[in-house]
């Protein structure tokens, strides 16, 4: 029944109905951002917030993710989407096309902001949030100085929780993020989340390549959200760039080894590289070697 819901959902999404589909009361997941580092305007940098008990929970902040959280916000009516009540947000990693809206939430209407935004990433998330609170000193400087009031003197700034190693990394309220490490190139310290609630799980494999981690974590899930590159674009690369995609990220054929292994209710692509090849067609090349329902994920989709 539950896989039955999150489909009839999807597929509403689909059709452009999402608004109408209130299938749980509890948690739902909409995705903010669904891009890679190669620039496109229809893709905000990567994101994806999960909304509980009246509560956003950001995964990741690319480029023109604050955009899209007041469009849901907007389109959803989903008041913990709007900039100022977003209190917490989790960082896979440090690559800019999964930070570089930082600034932007941290600066937006900062000065009617209630709390400081809580935020948790690995080791070198804090050198990151010094720096953007270094970019902003003035505008911050300006606005303690003036006559206008300020909600909170403190919400210029974020609270810092950083991590080095799999665990829990947050629960409160009914929700708990675990993180655990994934395979993405060079990077030490990447990583990817399993959110629970009474009503979902929900895990987010970040970059990462094959990884025996993720596959353990999406077991069972509701939704696995895993990013993907292309086979067909992917074949068509140099050997260079074939070997160094290999190492950092997932070709649709592994994911579906994966995802045929753990069974989640549901699969959802994002973080897509194509390269030339039609982005719709890392679906089908998954659906060649996976039995389960596999979707595209596209920015201000919803999943309830």
């Amino acid at each position: 029944m539950k896989r039955n819901q999150t489909l009839l959902a999807t597929a509403l999404i689909t059709l452009g109905l999402a608004a109408s589909v209130t299938v749980s009361a509890d948690t739902k997941v909409v995705v903010l951002g669904t891009g890679t580092p190669v620039p496109n305007g229809e893709r905000a940098g990567s994101s994806i917030a999960v909304i509980y008990n009246d509560e956003a929970y950001i995964f990741d902040i690319g480029a023109g993710v604050v955009q899209r959280a007041i469009q849901a916000y907007e389109q959803y009516d989903i008041e913990a989407l709007y900039p100022t009540k977003i209190n917490h947000l989790f960082l896979t990693h440090l690559h800019s096309d999964h930070i570089l809206d930082f600034p932007e939430l941290l600066g937006t209407y900062w000065w009617r902001r209630e709390s400081q935004i809580q935020v948790f990433g690995p080791t070198g998330t804090q050198a990151m949030s010094d720096g953007a609170n270094a970019m902003l000193a003035k505008d911050t400087q300006t606005r303690l100085q003036d006559k206008s009031p300020v909600t909170n003197r403190e919400a210029y700034r974020a609270n810092i929780t950083e991590f080095d190693e799999a665990g829990v990394v947050f629960d409160e309220n009914g929700i708990t993020v675990e993180a655990f490490p994934v395979t993405h190139g060079d990077w030490d310290l990447s990583y990817g989340f399993k959110i629970t609630t009474p009503d979902k799980t929900i895990v987010m494999s970040g970059d990462t390549s094959y990884n025996d981690e993720v596959k353990r974590q999406a077991e069972g899930a509701d939704i696995l959200f895993h990013e993907a590159i292309s086979h067909e674009g992917w074949q068509n690369l140099s050997e260079e760039w074939q070997a160094y995609h290999q190492y950092a990220h997932s070709l649709t054929t592994e994911i579906a080894e994966l995802a045929e292994e753990a069974q989640p209710d549901l699969l959802v692509l994002y973080h897509v590289l194509h390269y030339g090849a039609p982005i719709e067609g890392v679906v089908d090349e998954v659906k060649q070697h996976y039995t389960g329902e596999v979707v595209l994920a596209e920015d201000l989709a919803i999943f309830e």
